[in-house]
């Protein structure tokens, strides 16, 4: 870091969490982001530190003095002047904001993060897999079949495979992590090295969309909630009669969701375990006559360390590492790791493997006739696209996100909405009416501190106040508006929230509200411009009516659609069984081929449909 950019961050560290009002001294503030920032790839660095020395450009120009010269007010005021530019100057001074609070969070919350993952040993040992580094592996290798991704999708798509007696050869882009690892690395090292683009991936529209996605052996069941919805049966109905994609017929649909639930030994979350901010949304939903009920979780043996984002300390949270993974390497599957795949490779209309890269950029060749993409909604039709197998005009359109909000209150008492189960219990009231589901949520301590007003003393005494702060977030069900294009060889995505889902999240921001006050809170917190905080549902539902679309706070999770299957040749690229059209030999298997976003958390969706696809290639072989 030059001398510059190490000052202009140092100067917003003075404005967003002065020292004098508690904050970390400049110099540790600085080490914190830049540990972080480290990690990210070098366009989304850079990206930061220009809008760190804009700050600074920006205070020297409206004042003539630096940030760190100004008194703590002062720099409030610079900071509050800017993001009230306009939406773009706000968003980008809040996306700042956020990567510095994940930076600043985690560490200030190390120690208690690596405190809790230690209290007890794992519930259950690594399971035993034959993983390869690429650095280790052949330069060539030939299987019968090969997987791109160990997700959801692959790693169920694989274990199918092996168990039929296919050769079976899985590239994943990230590594193995153990459970050690988990239980001894810095919470922002295991964030950054657990996603893609170290978690700072954004969906960009108005409003931008962050969108974190696991890259990992597992894919992102290591780092999801561990919720595990089946798809409501409308959604399946509308898949298999509006699409044609028959094998989400929830006739043919429902054994593979019996048998993914069985391996995921999925189970509603104990109350005992879910901690307070569970309860919270319980005894608030009872309280106004809604339904909810506990999350259905694959997580056996979890005992509640909020710690399910960055890597389960306790391997309790059962993802396809510990499961379907295993499964597959009993049966004769091998996985190849650290290897990104640059292309399928093809001649004369026939499969014929793939050909990744190891980090040195050499080559690894994986021969196979048969070619299951599994690399997520995101990376699968940028592959294809790269493999000259991108002609479908829908490839990488109908990207639905399943977007997501949350609020927060504030109560009298603690509430320490991290000690517990991450994502715990769910609101159905206006599911199946709006599309919206409600669900308790928080994050790892000091990595959720975004959902804070302000900068400076405002700013530390909401994170002072934590502790006594319950988190709820909803998802709404959405139309395919997004797409996944490339620009210079780097994934662009993006999303223009529709307005009849701007309409579902103002639904679900008042429905929140509801829930939060009927549990005791004496404020909420929106993240809206001009009421940052209200205290009654109808100063919330004022504040709703005000906002603009584009002021809105969203993430997101759950990317599906870009590849999506069903009989029409023109809205799908992927016919009804999972084959990719144009081409023999070439199957999809992950949330691109679901036609439409799923309206629950998507893991058991894609593992469902994955094995059916499966079982397709096997029926064929």
């Amino acid at each position: 870091m030059s001398r510059l950019a190490e000052r202009a961050t140092a100067d917003f560290g003075t404005a967003l969490l002065p020292q004098e009002h508690g904050g970390p001294a400049p110099a540790e503030f600085v080490e914190r982001l830049d540990r972080y920032l480290a990690r990210m790839p070098v366009t989304t660095r850079l990206a930061v530190r220009a809008g760190l020395m804009s700050l600074a450009a920006a205070s020297y120009f409206t004042t003539g003095r630096s940030l760190s010269r100004l008194n703590p007010v002062a720099r409030e005021q610079v900071l509050h002047r800017i993001a009230a530019l306009g939406p773009d100057a706000g968003a980008a001074v809040d996306g700042i904001k956020v990567i510095a609070l994940l930076a600043n969070g985690a560490d200030t919350y190390a120690h208690e993060l690596l405190s809790r993952a230690q209290e007890q040993g794992p519930v259950r040992p690594d399971a035993a897999l034959s993983v390869t580094a690429s650095t280790d592996s052949p330069s060539v290798i030939r299987a019968d079949a090969v997987i791109v991704g160990s997700g959801a999708g692959g790693a169920m798509a694989a274990r199918t495979l092996a168990r039929a007696g296919m050769d079976v050869v899985v590239v994943e882009e990230g590594r193995r992590w153990t459970v050690e690892e988990f239980r001894s690395t810095h919470p922002i090292d295991r964030y950054a090295g657990l996603y893609r683009g170290a978690g700072a991936t954004v969906a960009v529209g108005r409003p931008a969309v962050v969108l974190p996605m696991g890259r990992a052996v597992g894919g992102t069941t290591v780092v999801n909630s561990g919720t595990c919805y089946r798809p409501p049966l409308s959604v399946q109905r509308r898949w298999c009669a509006g699409f044609g994609f028959g094998l989400a017929d929830p006739d043919r649909l429902g054994a593979q969701l019996d048998e993914v639930e069985r391996t995921l030994q999925v189970a509603p979350a104990p109350r005992n375990i879910m901690g307070r901010n569970g309860n919270l949304l319980l005894d608030a939903a009872k309280a106004l006559g809604w339904q909810a009920a506990p999350i259905p979780r694959n997580a056996p043996g979890c005992e509640g360390c909020c710690q399910c984002a960055i890597g389960c300390p306790h391997n309790a949270k059962f993802g396809v590492h510990l499961n379907a993974l295993p499964q597959a390497c009993a049966a004769g599957a091998r996985i190849i790791s650290n290897a990104r795949v640059e292309r399928v490779l093809h001649q004369r209309g026939q499969a014929r493997g793939v050909r990744a890269r190891r980090p040195d950029g050499t080559a690894i060749d994986v021969l196979a006739h048969t070619v299951i993409v599994a690399a997520g909604a995101t990376e699968t039709p940028m592959l294809l696209r790269r493999s000259e197998l991108g002609a479908h005009p829908r490839l990488g359109r109908n990207l639905a996100l399943h977007p997501a909000t949350m609020l927060a209150g504030r109560f009298d008492d603690d509430v320490y909405a991290w000690r517990g189960v991450l994502q715990s219990a769910a609101v159905h009231e206006f599911h199946e009416s709006n599309g919206v589901l409600i669900e308790a949520t928080s994050t790892p301590p000091g990595m959720g501190s975004m959902v804070f007003p302000g900068y400076g003393a405002e700013l530390l005494s909401w994170l002072d106040r934590a502790p006594q702060v319950a988190t709820f977030g909803a998802m709404v069900a959405d139309q395919g508006v997004g797409s996944v294009t490339s620009v210079g060889g780097v994934p662009l995505v993006r999303y223009d929230i529709a307005p009849a889902d701007v309409a579902k999240l103002r639904v679900a921001m008042g429905a929140i509200g509801q829930l939060l006050f009927a549990a005791g809170a004496v404020e909420v917190l929106t993240g809206l411009p001009g009421a940052r905080t209200v205290s009654s549902p109808a100063a919330l539902q004022e504040a709703l009516q005000r906002s603009s679309p584009r002021s809105l706070h969203l993430a997101a999770f759950h990317p599906t659609g870009t590849a999506a299957a069903g009989a029409d040749e023109q809205l799908c690229p992927v016919d009804p069984d999972g084959r990719l059209r144009g081409i023999d030999g070439v199957w999809v298997a992950d949330a691109s081929i679901l036609p439409s976003c799923p309206e629950v958390n998507p893991q058991v969706s894609i593992m469902a449909v994955a094995l059916a696809v499966a079982d397709q290639i096997v029926g064929a072989s």
